[in-house]
């Protein structure tokens, strides 16, 4: 990481194990916003850090999400990841009316009646690794396939499509420069592949994501089929990528850590919460996500931003903010239970947040149930991490009861 006329160069490439990224580390100890300058895009941003700070700009209607539609706007990968019909750069009130009508497939009571599908997808898997015996890679076994199986099962995608979707979803992923072509063709395909789906759900709904959300009605307001698509696709995205890394993830500390398995061991009425401590506590992704742009002057904490200037906020290091979190950087399963972001916050939390909750709160509960014994069958410092992407994840998990 180098200054450059006070601007900050973040090739956010750091991934040891979870370790926290000593340059996120960094710009959190700066009093007020920080220019940065990405691998990627036509400009610097202002990076917003504080937890306070986070929350102005994800419910601030002058910084505006839309706004970067159409620039080369500072960033992680070659290719933007989102695309322009995406809900992830919609400012209200359009957003609000696409997040309240997908939303309604999200439900507590919904999920709930989802848990089953996901309970018996975990136990199939579960099945599966106990007849390989150990030792078994964890990753591969579960927590690489269960996200993968559950929202394309819940999306009803024909099994046979699944290898293709997961491809083009990793396609999507990778940070390196030469990937950018791959990428936006990756990209094309799963929106063609998307609009096709909608269009037979439309004709024939079954019991799934896309025609709940097909269904979905606030009065004389439905989604159409552009949104529909690009809705079907982000979950995708993000119903594999979240998931997909904090099953390892959060595998791996309680592996790694015994106070934390003993706790969860002695007390399983408490995982939920120790959940949401280690989803705070992980750093899941590296740097940053999608900027907004303001559109007007104004103040942001201490700093002045011009119209047109980016500002990327980090969730990262506003989980770790010790104004919020006394002593951020330790886990304790004994902290109040207060609201953190990995989700995101404001009009951009990710709406199937229910979804990933009974996905991880299924797949580590019973994974310690049937597995009493388990343990890494490795050193951790044997375990190998993902370098190639903007997620931070181990590739295996070796382990063995």
């Amino acid at each position: 990481m180098s200054a450059d006329n006070e601007t900050v160069t973040c090739p956010f490439d750091f991934s040891e194990a979870l370790e926290f990224d000593p340059a996120l580390a960094d710009l959190m100890r700066r009093d007020s916003p920080t220019r940065i300058r990405l691998p990627y895009g036509d400009a610097d941003a202002w990076l917003v850090t504080g937890f306070d700070a986070v929350k102005q700009v994800t419910t601030d209607h002058r910084l505006s999400r839309a706004g970067i539609i159409g620039r080369d706007y500072p960033r992680m990968t070659p290719e933007p990841i989102v695309s322009p019909e995406s809900i992830n750069v919609m400012d209200p009130p359009h957003s609000s009316r696409v997040r309240h009508l997908a939303s309604q497939a999200f439900t507590q009571q919904n999920v709930e009646g989802l848990r089953h599908r996901i309970t018996r997808l975990t136990d199939l898997l579960l099945d599966e690794m106990e007849e390989h015996g150990p030792p078994a890679d964890l990753v591969s076994h579960l927590s690489e396939t269960l996200p993968r199986h559950t929202v394309l099962d819940l999306l009803g995608i024909e099994r046979q499509e699944w290898p293709r979707i997961q491809e083009s979803v990793q396609q999507l992923l990778v940070v390196g420069a030469d990937n950018k072509e791959t990428a936006a063709t990756a990209k094309a395909d799963l929106t063609a592949y998307f609009a096709k789906l909608v269009e037979q759900r439309r004709d024939t709904p079954g019991p799934d994501l896309i025609s709940a959300m097909a269904a979905a009605r606030d009065g004389e307001e439905q989604l159409d089929d552009r949104e529909l698509a690009v809705m079907a696709l982000m979950l995708a995205l993000s119903g594999q990528d979240t998931a997909t890394c904090q099953i390892s993830n959060i595998t791996y500390l309680l592996l790694t850590r015994p106070e934390l398995m003993r706790h969860v061991r002695q007390q399983p009425e408490t995982l939920t919460d120790v959940l949401h401590e280690l989803l705070r506590h992980i750093p899941f992704r590296k740097g940053v996500g999608i900027p907004r742009v303001a559109l007007e002057d104004l103040e942001l904490d201490g700093v002045h931003i011009r119209a047109g200037d980016y500002v990327h906020v980090s969730y990262l290091t506003a989980n770790r903010d010790a104004e919020r979190y006394p002593d951020p950087h330790t886990i304790d399963l004994n902290r109040p239970n207060s609201p953190h972001m990995t989700f995101g916050w404001g009009g951009h939390r990710c709406i199937a947040v229910p979804l990933a909750m009974a996905e991880l709160e299924v797949a580590v509960g019973r994974l310690l149930e049937r597995f009493p014994g388990l343990r890494l069958a490795v050193p951790p410092e044997e375990v190998r991490w993902d370098t190639k992407t903007i997620r931070r994840f181990p590739l295996e998990l070796p382990v063995t009861w």
